[in-house]
């Protein structure tokens, strides 16, 4: 069994700043993001992944227009094609956007909840995938602490988007210092 694990992809981010880089290719970075993404999923595909992880900050926010999240649902469409499910646990960026809410995903993929940890069995597979998103941009409890403990008969995954115990300069979310996993490091 083959799985792929992403985060902060950051799709369509405006990488502010660019312009004052005096030959910068500009309109080519700002397109890298979703060039990496596309690789991820043809690389998903021609490796014949069992299922693609994508743990926080898959969007950079409110999107600039709606075609950011017609090209998820393509890509995620195309996953689906393949057989291949994908599970995603919304990070801080995430829970920004309000467009996001309502976009109508492909049945291959399950968007955790982001009120209480869930797990998810993939009896075919023997694994267990347990997760939590971010309800709004501020999370600064540890949710890690109300997550199930794994299961021994399975192979436990445990998805959270997290900045640890913080880092100078960057917000705190999610943190989890004191967090002993009981699954399979990701």
């Amino acid at each position: 069994m083959k799985f792929i694990h992403a985060a902060d992809i950051h799709l369509d981010s405006a990488l502010h700043g660019l312009e004052r880089y005096e030959g910068a290719p500009v309109e080519e970075i700002r397109s890298a993001t979703c060039r990496a993404f596309d690789n991820l999923i043809e690389l998903s595909i021609d490796e014949e992944v069992a299922f693609v992880l994508l743990v926080g900050d898959l969007y950079d926010g409110d999107w600039k227009d709606y075609n950011t999240g017609l090209y998820f649902v393509e890509r995620m469409g195309r996953l689906h094609d393949a057989g291949i499910r994908v599970f995603i646990v919304a990070g801080n960026h995430d829970a920004a956007s309000q467009i996001t809410k309502h976009l109508r995903l492909p049945d291959n993929v399950t968007l955790f909840s982001t009120r209480k940890p869930e797990r998810i069995v993939l009896d075919d597979l023997g694994v267990s995938i347990c997760g939590q998103g971010f309800a709004t941009r501020a999370v600064t409890d540890d949710i890690s602490r109300d997550y199930p403990q794994g299961d021994p008969q399975l192979l436990n995954i445990g998805l959270l988007h997290t900045c640890l115990d913080g880092k100078l300069g960057h917000e705190p979310y999610a943190p989890c210092t004191g967090w002993t996993p009981q699954f399979s490091p990701v």
